[in-house]
C-alpha cells in the first residue's frame, strides 16, 4: 500500500515538473520516440525468442529432423500456449491487430496490462513450434499496449492515447521490416488515422527510433535482402493488370476461409477440444506440405532467387521438380493451404499474425503466375519471376489487408525495388479495388466492420464510433400509464416534470406503450370537465422510431434524428423504456468528442 502511494506520488511530482518545463507538443515527441524504441526491442525479442526455439527444435534435440516431428511439434506448441494462458496470463490472448483496434474503437484506446505481456509470452511458442503464422501481429499489438498504459499511466488525452499507439505500430513495423516510411503508412492506413502536421512528426520520430533498434541489433539483415536488377518493361503492363486481378481472387478467397473458420472454432465452446482438432489438421497439413511450417521467410526468398526447389524439395512426394507444371501444381497448392494453416493455428488457440503468411501467399502466387505464362510459350519473351514474385506480396497485402499504400511501400523498401512503382501501383489498386467490392473491409476489421463499431477515416463516422450512447441518454422524464385519467396526468406529471413529453409505460412490465407530446395535452390540459372522461391511452401517440441502446451504434441513432425528424426518441434497453436521448444533447456531446479529438 505503501509502495502504491510513493509511487503515485513520485508520478503525481513528475507531471507538475512536466507541466512547468516540457510543452504537451514537446512531450509528445519525446513519447514518440519511447513507443518507437519499447516497439523495436518487442520485435527484437520477438524475433530472438522464436529463433532461439526454432533453433533448439530443429538444430538441437532433432538433430536428423524427420518428417514426423512436423506432425508433432504444432500441438506441443499449443498445449504449451494454452497452459501459458490459463495459469499465467489468465486472460484471453486476443489476435493481434484486431484487438488493438477494439481498443481504440471500444475502449478509447485502453488496453489491459496482460496485454503488454500476452502476446510476447504466447506468439514465439506458437510460430517457434510450427504455427503458421507471423509475428508482426503480435509486436504491433504488445508495443501499443505498452503505448497505451503509459499514456493512462501519465494522464494523457485520448487523442494523444491514440497517436501513441499508432506510433508503437509504425515503430513495430519499421524494426521488423527496416521500412520506416511503410511503417507510417501502415499506422495511418489501419489504424485510422489522421495524417496532419501534428501526427506525422510523433509517427516519424517512432518510426525512426524503431529502425535505429533494429539496426542496433541486427545491423543490416533485413527480412528479405533481394535487389532488384530485371528492369520493369512497359509490354508486361497487361500481365501486371493480370496479376492485380489474380490477387483480388485471391484476397478473397483468403478473407472467406479465414472468416468461415473462424466461425466455425468459435462455435467449439472447450479449448481442449479446439486445440485437439486445430493442432491435429494442422500437424497432418504440415506432414504432407512441409513449407507451410512456421513464418515462411526462407520459402519467399527461395522464390525471389528463382530457385522453387529448395522450398518443395522438403516432401513425402517425390516428384520431378525439373518439370514446369509439377512446380505450378505444387506451388500453387501452397497457396491454396496456407490460409487453413493460419486458421488451424488460430483455431487450436496459438497467437500470431496474419502480415507474414499474406506475404507467403502473395510471393508463390506472383511467382507461380509467373512461372504460368513463361511455360505457355507464348511470349516474345520471358517475364521476370522475381519481379512477379514482389509484385505479387503487394497486390495480395493490398486485397487482405486493405492497406493498398502500406503494400507499395513496403515491397519497394524492403527490395530497393523503387524502379518496380508502376506494376506494385498497379496490381495493388486493381486487387484492393476488386477485393474491397467483395470484401467491405480488411480480415483486421472484419469482427469489428460488420458491428458497425469500426474506426475509419471518415471523421464524422469516427466521432460517432467513439461516443458512448448511454452518456447521451436523460431519464428524468415522468412516466404515465394508460389508466391514467387527463386529471391524474396533469396532478401527477405535468405539474411535476419540467419536460415537454411524456412515456407511456405498461404498469407491470414497464414496456413503453407510447409518447404524449404537451402538444397534445394544452389545448385540453385546463377543461375541468373532461379530467375524468379522457385517459392517456386516447391521448399517446406510437413514436416515430425507437432507439435500442444494446442494438443501434451512435451512426444508426444520428440516422434516425435525421430521418424521423424528431427532436427527442425514446430509449429502450432490453425491452423496456429507459429514457430519452434529445438531438441537441446528442448534437452537443459529438461537437465536445470532435473538439477533444482533434485539439
Amino acid at each position: 500500500m505503501a509502495r502504491t502511494k510513493s509511487k503515485k506520488n513520485l508520478i503525481t511530482r513528475f507531471l507538475i515538473w512536466k507541466y512547468k518545463h516540457i510543452s504537451d507538443k514537446n512531450f509528445i515527441y519525446i513519447l514518440s520516440v519511447i513507443a518507437g524504441l519499447l516497439s523495436g526491442l518487442v520485435a527484437v525479442a520477438l524475433k530472438n525468442l522464436t529463433h532461439f526455439i526454432d533453433l533448439m527444435l530443429q538444430r538441437v534435440l532433432v538433430r536428423d529432423l524427420n518428417l514426423e516431428f512436423y506432425f508433432i511439434f504444432p500441438i506441443i506448441g499449443f498445449s504449451i500456449t494454452l497452459l501459458i494462458i490459463k495459469y499465467g496470463i489468465r486472460n484471453k490472448v486476443s489476435h493481434g491487430i484486431p484487438s488493438t483496434l477494439f481498443a481504440i474503437s471500444k475502449r478509447k484506446g485502453l488496453m489491459r496490462r496482460y496485454q503488454m505481456f500476452g502476446s510476447l509470452l504466447t506468439a514465439p511458442i506458437t510460430v517457434g513450434f510450427g504455427g503458421s503464422v507471423g509475428l508482426e501481429g503480435p509486436t504491433v499489438a504488445t508495443g501499443a499496449a505498452i503505448s497505451s498504459n503509459i499514456s493512462r499511466l501519465l494522464h494523457t488525452n485520448q487523442a494523444s492515447r491514440m497517436l501513441l499507439i499508432g506510433c508503437a505500430a509504425a515503430g513495430a513495423m519499421s524494426s521488423i521490416f527496416k521500412a520506416p516510411i511503410a511503417a507510417i503508412i501502415f499506422a495511418v492506413e489501419v489504424f485510422s488515422l489522421d495524417l496532419t502536421l501534428a501526427s506525422l512528426l510523433p509517427l516519424l520520430l517512432a518510426s525512426l527510433s524503431g529502425v535505429i533498434t533494429s539496426y542496433f541489433f541486427f545491423g543490416n539483415d533485413i527480412i528479405l535482402p533481394f535487389k532488384v536488377t530485371d528492369t520493369y518493361d512497359i509490354y508486361d503492363l497487361p500481365y501486371y493488370i493480370i496479376l492485380g486481378v489474380v490477387a483480388a481472387m485471391v484476397s478473397v478467397y483468403f478473407s472467406n476461409i479465414y472468416e468461415r473458420s473462424a466461425n466455425y472454432f468459435e462455435k467449439i465452446e472447450h479449448p481442449l477440444r479446439r486445440l485437439l482438432l486445430g493442432g491435429l489438421a494442422l500437424g497432418l497439413l504440415l506432414f504432407l506440405i512441409p513449407p507451410l511450417y512456421g513464418e515462411g521467410f526462407e520459402v519467399i526468398n527461395n522464390l525471389i532467387q528463382g530457385q522453387p526447389e529448395k522450398t518443395l524439395s522438403n516432401s513425402i512426394l517425390t516428384l520431378d521438380l525439373s518439370n514446369a507444371w509439377i512446380v505450378i501444381a505444387l506451388l500453387a497448392g501452397l497457396v491454396i493451404f496456407k490460409i487453413f494453416a493460419v486458421t488451424f493455428t488460430f483455431g487450436a488457440g496459438g497467437v500470431g499474425g496474419i502480415f507474414a503468411p499474406t506475404l507467403f501467399m502473395g510471393s508463390i502466387m506472383g511467382y507461380c503466375l509467373a512461372l504460368f505464362i513463361n511455360t505457355l510459350n507464348i511470349l516474345p519473351r520471358m517475364i521476370s519471376t522475381s519481379n512477379f514474385t514482389l509484385v505479387g506480396m503487394a497486390g495480395l497485402l493490398a486485397g487482405v489487408l486493405h492497406a493498398p499504400l502500406t503494400a507499395i511501400f513496403l515491397i519497394a523498401e524492403l527490395t530497393g525495388g523503387y524502379g518496380l512503382f508502376v506494376p506494385l501501383m498497379i496490381t495493388a489498386a486493381i486487387s484492393y479495388s476488386i477485393t474491397r467490392y467483395f470484401v467491405p473491409h480488411s480480415v483486421y476489421a472484419m469482427e469489428l466492420g460488420r458491428k458497425g463499431e469500426l474506426i475509419t477515416h471518415n471523421k464524422d463516422h469516427a466521432v460517432l464510433t467513439l461516443m458512448d450512447i448511454e452518456s447521451v441518454v436523460e431519464t428524468n422524464f415522468i412516466p404515465v400509464y394508460p389508466d391514467m385519467s387527463l386529471g391524474e396526468i396533469v396532478r401527477e406529471a405535468i405539474v411535476k416534470s419540467k419536460r415537454n413529453i411524456f412515456p407511456v409505460l405498461n404498469r407491470e412490465t414497464n414496456y413503453l406503450e407510447g409518447i404524449i407530446l404537451m402538444d397534445d395535452l394544452r389545448p385540453i390540459m385546463f377543461e375541468h370537465k373532461m379530467y375524468d372522461e379522457i385517459f392517456a391511452q386516447d391521448l399517446m401517440n406510437n413514436p416515430p422510431t425507437v432507439i435500442k441502446i444494446k442494438q443501434d451504434k451512435m451512426t444508426k441513432v444520428m440516422k434516425k434524428f435525421q430521418d424521423s425528424g424528431a427532436w427527442n426518441l425514446p430509449v429502450i434497453k432490453d425491452g423496456k423504456y429507459y429514457g430519452f436521448v434529445s438531438k441537441s444533447k446528442l448534437l452537443t456531446a459529438y461537437r465536445r468528442k470532435l473538439i477533444h479529438l482533434t485539439r
